[in-house]
């Protein structure tokens, strides 16, 4: 659940959510491992990164873990147009201050005077209260904008501008203990990412992550869905050995399983065939001359292999050998 708290000048607000276990949240042994390695790290005093490719459940696992500390959440989404000040703060608009002196009969005197506001932005907000920091895709914002983070990291001090001076009478911002970070994004080959800066990553503790095991994946899908066990296999199944093809131009993730369990009540739907190529077709390559013609073949020979394999019982099996 998302609130929202009052920023220093009560001109505008910053979105807090307050974490609460959500029902049907999957933790299976490979995810509980992550999140037990990641709070290892965050209650001795350690920012955490999780490091993976699009779809592997970097965001809902950050959020799950900050879940478990119990604490309010400031979510930031990285974005090349940051600058320090999206991070920290900045002035808007004006204070007016007017002071009319009648001391002296037959003599008015008045001054005006104008103050620039100060207002607070989101890690501002999460280092004075104690918050925690969800930086999501942060390698997506310039690392100039970043550098903030080293003191917030290192010393605990968040260093604010002049500006903020004037104000506020603070040259800087002590971290509240409670005060915890977890940063996520996707390897630096990927369009639109910036390398981190060396400092900044020798700060933080980065967890590499990757697609989760068939096994994960299926109880997933099958906890966002209606289907059996049997059937959202069969769905994970045909996504994984798509995604391992090398005839993708965009990998086919784990929501594109669960987009494709929540659209049909079973793998006998007839519908099914063409949810997979509503989901699935935009992801093959069209490099290699596909049209949408070869698409739909590609697609059907994967539907039909693993239709195949799920129905091959052990004497089915036995049979063959012999």
């Amino acid at each position: 659940m998302a609130k929202r708290i009052r920023k220093a000048d009560d001109l505008e607000m910053i979105t807090v959510i307050s974490p609460k276990s959500r029902g049907g949240f999957i933790e299976t042994p490979i995810v509980k491992e992550l999140t037990d390695r990641s709070l290892r790290y965050i209650n001795v005093g350690y920012p955490v990164h999780l490091c993976g490719p699009t779809g592997c459940g970097k965001t809902t696992l950050a959020m799950h873990i900050a879940t478990k500390l119990e604490r309010p959440v400031i979510l930031i989404n990285g974005d090349e147009e940051f600058s320090t000040s999206s991070l920290i703060g900045g002035e808007v608009g004006f204070n007016k201050k007017k002071v009319v002196d009648r001391y002296v009969s037959r003599v008015t005197k008045v001054e005006e005077s104008y103050r620039k506001n100060w207002v607070d932005e989101r890690l501002t907000a999460a280092c004075k209260y104690g918050f925690t920091l969800v930086y999501n895709e942060f390698t997506r914002s310039r690392p100039e904008a970043n550098n903030v983070l080293l003191s917030v990291i290192e010393e605990r001090i968040l260093p604010l501008p002049s500006s903020a001076s004037r104000n506020t009478n603070e040259s800087y911002i002590k971290v509240h203990p409670s005060f915890s970070a977890i940063f996520t994004s996707n390897p630096e080959e990927y369009a639109g990412v910036y390398q981190s800066q060396d400092a900044l990553s020798d700060r933080m503790i980065t967890i590499n992550m990757n697609y989760f095991d068939e096994k994960t994946e299926t109880e997933i899908v099958q906890a966002k869905s209606t289907l059996s066990p049997e059937d959202a296999g069969t769905v994970v199944r045909l996504v994984r050995g798509l995604r391992d093809s090398g005839l993708c131009e965009f990998t086919p993730t784990l929501r594109s399983s669960i987009v494709i369990a929540s659209a049909i009540d079973n793998v006998d739907d007839p519908s099914y065939r063409q949810t997979c190529i509503d989901v699935l077709g935009s992801k093959i390559s069209s490099n290699n001359g596909h049209d949408a013609t070869d698409v739909e073949t590609i697609l059907d020979e994967f539907i039909e292999k693993e239709k195949i394999q799920c129905n091959r019982s052990p004497a089915h099996t036995a049979m063959v050998k012999e």
